[in-house]
């Protein structure tokens, strides 16, 4: 990051470590996954496909992010247990847990072709996440012994809802006909009336899916002779099992015990309050402003093998800008947001209440919305250009306690724009014209801003200040107020048209703000 008078604002930063030895899982769960699954016409009450591609989508994970070493999902969510002695960005829980959001969001968009070829997606899917601590490993145990119980409880349910449906009750009937029914019930109602054996129905449906990885030996190339050179690889094993709490699963797998180790008593009551208990929640302060800045991850490489154009590809930021546009269309209470290079920083208002102001949930459902958006356009801005492998972002959440500071924020957010795209255009324009990386960082060492203006001019004939106004302030995103209204009878203003705009003027100066006096009142 760039010095300038305005970085004080990042002691506003709290760090939220997870401390060893506790033991960290990160779950994550569709938003409003019931309207995704109607848009796109799944099978009710299980698609198989869909459950596929969730469990391609973890197995994925597990395979980009070797701490992870566990990981159970079922229906629309998936839950992931990273090893004992992991260091993951520093145990650091709001970096692990957007990180892992945001990589499954791509991917599952990424992946939805292979799983349905002759359907669109049609919106992008986000999900929440939250991080548990286990302080022990009987926490864990008790933590998927009820997340497995969730699964049968809300499978066995499901399952009798939607054959009521489909013989013709009415959504309301069947969840009369099914109100205070038991488990014993449940089955004989399936059984007696549409002759299902419960018991029968596919294991993934009734059992949930577990992954883990495994050492397994992999060709990875052949010699001069034509014989195969091997080499043990670490590779993801799907496993279906009835008891995953259960001592006699879990020590059976010898990957598990090395990493995480034994489980000695069976669960005999699962209570869910108590591993509730253990949530790594952060609810944020009230009545101050919260920002929610997200990062891309590696992109320096990711940009490198997706070859674009530097210092500045103007597709890369114009597709960084519509996922922006997309993220405020989504979420009302998103007043403002800027962005630059591979970075955005989106504003919600003091008094918001959104998800009641958990930070865990406000990042997760932002950062992963955005990962799938940008997933979804990039045929938009590069249609000529194969998306290589799944992009992912990490994000954090930072509560601002007046206007005034919020606005120091973005003033230092644009100041190193702008200190950071003088440098990157000098450098490049450097190593273009026949330097190395190395010989060019060292040309630039101890430059001032008027010398390297000086450069660009006497070397390059290029005129900074002439250059993009996104390249060089970034890009505003925030809701501009039409001209039309709606106007009732009585004369009180009911509804005001608002179009989300992309901007690129100067936020440090006043005249912005007094341009746009809306924004943050």
């Amino acid at each position: 990051m760039a010095n300038s008078k305005y970085e004080y604002v990042k002691s506003f930063e709290v760090e939220d470590e997870v401390m060893p030895p506790n033991l960290i899982i990160v779950r994550i769960e569709a938003f409003n996954f019931d309207g995704f699954s109607d848009i796109h016409d799944f099978e009710k009450p299980n698609d198989e496909k869909a459950l596929a591609l969730m469990s391609s989508c973890a197995a994925a994970v597990l395979e980009e992010y070797p701490d992870i070493v566990f990981s159970y999902g079922f229906n629309d969510e998936y839950s992931f247990v990273f090893k004992r002695k992991t260091k993951f960005y520093q145990r650091r829980a709001s970096k692990i847990m957007s990180l892992i959001v945001s990589f499954f969001s791509s991917v599952y968009a990424t992946k939805w072709k292979e799983f349905f070829p002759h359907k669109e997606m049609k919106c992008p899917l986000s999900f929440l996440a939250r991080v548990l601590c286990c302080a022990s490993l009987e926490v864990l145990q008790a933590y998927l012994a009820w997340r497995q119980n969730e699964c049968h409880i809300r499978n066995l349910h499901n399952t009798c809802l939607w054959m009521l449906i489909k013989s013709g009750k009415s959504a309301k009937e069947a969840v009369e006909v099914l109100q205070g029914t038991q488990k014993q019930e449940k089955n004989e109602l399936l059984f007696q009336q549409f002759g299902i054996n419960y018991r029968m129905l596919p294991e993934m449906f009734r059992q949930g899916s577990c992954i883990f990885m495994t050492q397994a030996e992999d060709v990875v190339k052949y010699n001069e002779h034509g014989v195969p050179v091997k080499r043990m690889r670490r590779k993801p094993m799907m496993i279906h099992d009835e008891h995953i709490a259960g001592r006699n699963f879990w020590n059976g797998q010898q990957y598990l015990l090395m990493e995480l180790g034994a489980f000695e008593n069976d669960i005999k009551k699962i209570k869910a309050e108590y591993v509730r208990s253990f949530l790594f929640e952060n609810k944020l302060m009230p009545s101050t402003w919260i920002v929610i800045r997200i990062d891309g991850c590696h992109f320096h490489r990711f940009s490198e093998v997706h070859e674009f154009e530097k210092p500045n590809d103007q597709q890369a930021l114009n597709l960084m800008n519509s996922c922006a546009v997309a993220v405020l269309e989504e979420f009302k209470d998103i007043v403002f947001s800027y962005g630059v290079s591979d970075e955005y920083s989106f504003v919600l208002n003091k008094d918001s209440k959104f998800y009641q102001r958990q930070a865990s949930q406000i990042v997760s459902v932002i950062v992963s919305f955005f990962s799938s958006a940008y997933v979804m356009k990039w045929k938009d801005f590069f249609p000529f250009k194969e998306l290589k492998y799944s992009p992912s972002f990490d994000g954090r959440t930072v509560c601002y306690p007046s206007t005034e500071i919020l606005r120091d924020y973005l003033a230092w957010r644009q100041v190193d724009c702008h200190i950071n795209n003088q440098y990157n255009t000098c450098f490049w324009m450097l190593v273009k014209s026949g330097k190395s990386k190395s010989e060019a960082q060292s040309y630039l060492k101890g430059t001032q801003a008027r010398e390297k203006n000086e450069l660009l001019i006497r070397q390059f004939n290029i005129n900074y200040d002439t250059l993009p106004e996104m390249f060089r302030r970034g890009s505003s995103v925030f809701r501009m107020k039409g001209e039309d209204s709606m106007m009732p009878e009585n004369g009180r203003l009911e509804e005001v048209k608002q179009k989300v705009i992309i901007d690129h003027s100067n936020i440090i100066e006043d005249s912005f703000w007094k341009e746009h006096p809306s924004i943050l009142s």
